[in-house]
């Protein structure tokens, strides 16, 4: 028989797929996703889809029975959860169902008194293949449990029994543990596949975490008696780990922590000529003592990053590390392979430019000038840091590199270190930000930042937890070291806890810049980034005057309600709820019973201002379907994770917030 693309009942459209399955789709370990395919037949007989997910040894790891979720353009769902890192499938496995298609005909035809002998009959016959096990074009049908069999031949006798009523004896093959039976072993007739579609499983970190970043040089950092900066070092950095811990971050990320050059150093907020003393960027990488190889010594050695690994594993925190791939005009690679780079008519090297602006400090390195010599080169580097104890990079403007080199690269770091994670610090357009994702970023940065009004919030996380989750794991950052919004140049703390709260509570993975519980609000001029920025000084911060802002103590009851609900360290179920006012957002995040560590659902209804400086109020309606609660109107118990207080809701809810008194609610639904 000539073998077809599609099953004989067809299975279209599939999803999660990438690249015609030739990419996988994202999966995380421990995290449920939804499967779904457009699923027809001819005719009018009943038919049926399963959902299969597949070890990456080939083996069977679980099913679920997809569900009609549009009814009337037969698209199917079904929900499945990966337990382990790897190279993971599934499929869709369709049938024709014999017993659906029988007891609809039946139901209609002896209601109206029409065949009824021959459709009781008919329906004797199929209990009775169903008790064999028999199944057309299906050898991996399972014959049913001895109490099943038994439960399907007394149905057959029933409805041979011309002694009752034909409803009667219909009645006993629509029964309860009748269509019980079927539901657990139904016959699969005309029983095909789709091909296997490929998913990378990867471990959770990758999907949720909780970043804080620091510029590692500045902790420590101080003024000698004649004015003159002393730079911080990792062993002084490791100082401030307590602290970070203790607010319920798990990755310290650190900015570029190699030698920096000296050619055409940038100084003070960007400024073309550099003073005396001034650091320089850390992302104008290389100079005489070394490169992307290399620490910078007055940062210490790698004794001292060890120390600093050691000590961050010791409180919990894993360690990112900033990997920009460009070289400063004093790196080694600038006079070892001068053919890396692009040269200019005159012979020069061309440094970066993004028109109008212009990076005299860095040359960008030229992909397709040794593409080999320059893959082995980037490769070793992150092996070196690897071996070191870093689990995850955090990649600068990864969409100025080729593709196909992050894709080959990707997979090999990957295939050798399955646990590493890299974050794509990718702001550009949504095509190519999405392609780093299918080619192997494990995470990415988002347009977060510069989604301010309700609609497009809404819409944002819209998109992220429903289109775009098998390409794209997002990571909301409020701020970092060089964006600062306009938004955030006024309301004050209030504006930062607004920002904080859409961040942790909206994504599983978000992060802080260091700057952010100082509520550093100032704008350099023409530029969204902060002023006297931090990535051209050092800038040490006294924690206590951090504690005034209110935002470190924020900081800690949000990560604190992200610890104890994997609702909200998970991406795909996210439910937005309409309220009566354009400065209230309300969205909804849930774990069904099946998928929840605790064998209880797990949900959480957060509900936040919009508005840093007056107070708002307005009814919020909760859309009860999908979150474990039924559709009834009866109230149910939720508890405010920010202030501990419970409250009696109901499908519809008045809330006031404001910047004097509270900007939001963390409610978690009560489970017995």
């Amino acid at each position: 028989m000539n073998e077809t693309l599609l099953p004989r009942i067809p299975a279209t459209e599939v999803f999660p797929v990438v690249e015609d399955g030739n990419l996988p789709a994202k999966a995380t370990v421990f995290e449920a996703f939804p499967i779904r395919a457009t699923v027809f037949r001819e005719g009018h007989d009943a038919y049926a889809a399963e959902a299969v997910l597949i070890r990456p040894g080939g083996s069977i790891h679980s099913r679920a029975l997809m569900y009609d979720i549009a009814p009337g353009l037969d698209r199917y769902e079904a929900w499945l959860m990966p337990d382990a890192v790897g190279k993971w499938s599934f499929r869709i496995d369709t049938w024709s169902d014999p017993y659906a298609t029988w007891r609809h005909d039946a139901s209609v035809k002896i209601g109206a008194e029409v065949d009824v002998e021959l459709m009781l009959e008919e329906g004797a016959l199929l209990m009775e293949r169903a008790a064999r096990g028999e199944a057309l074009n299906n050898p991996s049908q399972k014959q049913p449990s001895r109490a099943g069999i038994q439960t399907l031949l007394a149905a057959a006798q029933a409805l041979r029994d011309t002694t009752q009523t034909p409803q009667r004896r219909l009645s006993a093959g629509l029964a309860a543990p009748v269509r019980a039976v079927f539901r657990n072993f139904p016959l699969r007739d005309l029983y095909g596949s789709t091909r296997s579609f490929p998913l990378y499983v990867a471990r959770n970190r990758a999907l949720a975490g909780a970043w804080y970043e620091i510029f590692p040089r500045s902790h420590g950092a101080f003024q000698d008696k004649k004015g003159r900066w002393v730079s911080g070092t990792l062993r002084t950095a490791t100082e401030a780990l307590p602290r970070i811990a203790s607010m319920g971050f798990n990755v310290v990320y650190l900015t570029p922590i190699h030698p920096i050059g000296l050619t055409n150093r940038k100084g003070k907020n960007n400024s073309l000529v550099a003073h005396r003393g001034e650091p320089g960027s850390p992302y104008g990488i290389g100079s005489a003592q070394g490169g992307h190889d290399a620490i910078h010594p007055e940062l210490g050695d790698f004794d001292d990053f060890d120390y600093f690994i050691a000590q961050s594993k010791e409180l919990g925190l894993e360690v990112a590390l900033d990997i920009a791939l460009q070289c400063s005009p004093d790196h080694p690679w600038v006079s070892e392979h001068p053919e890396w780079f692009t040269q200019r008519a005159d012979g020069s090297i061309a440094y970066a430019e993004n028109p109008p602006k212009k990076y005299q400090d860095i040359y960008p390195l030229n992909f397709d000038r040794d593409p080999e010599g320059i893959y082995a080169a980037i490769r070793n580097m992150l092996e070196l840091w690897i071996s070191h104890g870093v689990t995850i990079f955090r990649v600068d403007n990864p969409h100025t590199k080729p593709i196909p080199f992050w894709e080959r690269l990707l997979e090999e770091i990957h295939t050798r270190h399955p646990e590493v994670i890299f974050l794509a610090e990718a702001f550009t357009r949504p095509a190519m930000m999405r392609t780093l994702g299918a080619v192997g970023f494990d995470q990415s940065y988002t347009y977060f930042a510069w989604r301010t009004e309700k609609q497009e919030i809404e819409d944002y996380l819209q998109e992220l937890a429903h289109d775009t989750a098998h390409l794209i794991r997002p990571t909301f950052w409020p701020t970092t070291h060089d964006i600062l919004t306009p938004q955030m140049t006024s309301g004050g703390s209030a504006i930062f806890a607004i920002r904080a709260m859409l961040a942790a509570l909206g994504a599983p993975s978000w992060g802080i810049y260091s700057g952010y519980e100082w509520v550093e609000n100032i704008q350099r001029e023409g530029a969204e980034e902060p002023n006297d920025n931090e990535k051209y000084e050092f800038r040490p911060r006294d924690p206590k005057l951090a504690q005034e802002t209110g935002i470190p103590t924020l900081l800690t009851l949000l990560n604190s309600a992200r610890e104890r609900h994997p609702a909200l360290r998970q991406l795909h179920d996210l439910r937005i709820h309409p309220t009566t006012s354009e400065k209230i957002l309300c969205f909804s995040k849930h774990v069904p019973a099946r998928f929840s560590p605790t064998g209880l659902p797990d949900t959480v209804i957060v509900v936040i201002s919009l508005d840093p400086e007056n107070t708002v109020e307005g009814e919020i309606d909760i859309d009860l379907s999908g979150l474990s609660l039924g559709t009834s109107s009866a109230n149910f118990t939720v508890v405010d994770e920010l202030d501990g207080q419970r409250y009696s809701w109901s499908r519809t809810n008045w809330v006031r917030l404001s910047p004097w008194d509270r900007l939001g609610h963390v409610m978690a639904i009560e489970t017995e």
